[in-house]
């Protein structure tokens, strides 16, 4: 039995961030009826983020939807909205992703759910927040990690801002959301009571920075200055990078330079003693290990450090993760099936309970799949 088994989850929302947590529900066994605009459906759809098609759709959608079933609604329909107030009222969740303001137009606020389901864990993603001048803007993944100050965390000192090449804020803020869900439901066992609970993507990505942050706060707010080279973080010294080697990449996390020195028969690290040096002397000491890690291959480099319990890897592509043994043993990949038998490849939840992986082999649904069948069991 899932933890989440009998759960009903009605999710109002669309692209990334609320449907990766509703995902997750769903993931742990809870039924989510992902209720969608007629025609189009969630503009996820066909949201594309490279030219792969799956079976008509966007791998996105595909991959974020898995496991849910679709209802097809109009909700500025008077009669279709009734149809998906009567699906609230029987649920334990309901979760949505609108700018602040439109929840309200449409008639599905906090304030009017509680009224039909006083029970119900209300679960909301907004890009800003509800206050605010920025709480009108688009809470897009990429917008949002350029105003949080991310940007300059990340690439080489002088290239200018550099973005982590994945939804990141969508999918952290999408976790958030799960974990304040997660937390009402346990409030709500003990006192009977719902809760509305509310994340924003800007306060997500902010809290992912939390150490830097705080370090910014107590360094006398210098500004945020990224390694010269082989760069990995802007605040972490020397050795902390990745090295291009003679066949490949090595990455170092921290370590003594002088031991690596030793390690590696490099003279020149040998005379960084100082803790200190390895951050003001950051960019040199970089520079004299990637000559260095050069010389020889990323084979090479590993038999010495890893025996001696230096922190380092191999730096692989998805072709190279996929046929290492340390992949294969976490069955990490499952193949799920839409209901026309169309097949594809994805990911699992990553969350083991008393040693069982949670695993589905339901695709994501055709739009308004569900909608004759939810309608007679639920809504007739």
């Amino acid at each position: 039995m899932k933890p989440l088994q009998d759960l009903l989850v009605i999710d109002l929302s669309q692209f990334l961030s609320a449907p990766s947590a509703t995902l997750r529900l769903s993931d742990l066994g809870a039924r989510v009826i992902k209720v969608e605009r007629p025609v189009t459906g969630d503009i996820c759809r066909q949201l594309y983020v490279s030219n792969v098609n799956l079976n008509g759709e966007s791998s996105i959608f595909r991959a974020i939807n898995r496991n849910k079933e679709s209802f097809q609604a109009d909700l500025k329909n008077k009669t279709d909205k009734e149809r998906v107030l009567k699906l609230i009222e029987k649920a334990d969740v309901l979760v949505h992703n609108f700018r602040p303001g439109v929840i309200e137009r449409l008639g599905f606020d906090y304030k009017t759910i509680k009224k039909i389901n006083p029970k119900i864990i209300y679960g909301s993603i907004t890009g800003y927040g509800k206050e605010g001048p920025w709480k009108p803007k688009p809470g897009q993944d990429l917008l949002v990690q350029s105003l949080s100050g991310i940007s300059w965390l990340n690439g080489i000192e002088g290239n200018g801002p550099t973005p982590i090449g994945i939804a990141l804020v969508d999918i952290l803020s999408g976790a958030h959301l799960v974990q304040g869900i997660l937390a009402a439901l346990i409030k709500r066992n003990k006192t009977g009571k719902g809760s509305k609970v509310s994340v924003n993507m800007l306060e997500s990505i902010l809290d992912f920075q939390f150490e830097s942050i705080t370090t910014f706060f107590h360094d006398g707010g210098q500004p945020t200055i990224r390694p010269k080279n082989n760069s990995a973080h802007a605040y972490l010294g020397a050795p902390y990078g990745i090295y291009k080697t003679q066949n490949g990449y090595i990455v170092l996390a921290m370590g003594s330079i002088p031991i690596l020195g030793e390690l590696l028969g490099c003279d020149p690290l040998k005379v960084y003693t100082e803790v200190a040096s390895w951050f003001t002397e950051r960019d040199t000491i970089k520079q004299i290990l990637a000559d260095h890690l050069s010389t020889n291959t990323t084979e090479k480099w590993l038999s010495i450090l890893e025996p001696a319990d230096i922190w380092c890897a191999k730096v692989m592509d998805w072709d190279t993760l996929f046929s290492e043994e340390g992949f294969k043993v976490l069955d990490m990949i499952q193949t799920v099936m839409m209901s026309d038998g169309f097949k594809y490849k994805t990911t699992r939840c990553p969350i083991k309970i008393d040693g069982q992986n949670f695993t589905s082999n339901i695709g994501s649904p055709h739009l308004g799949e569900h909608t004759k069948s939810i309608t007679e069991e639920l809504i007739s």
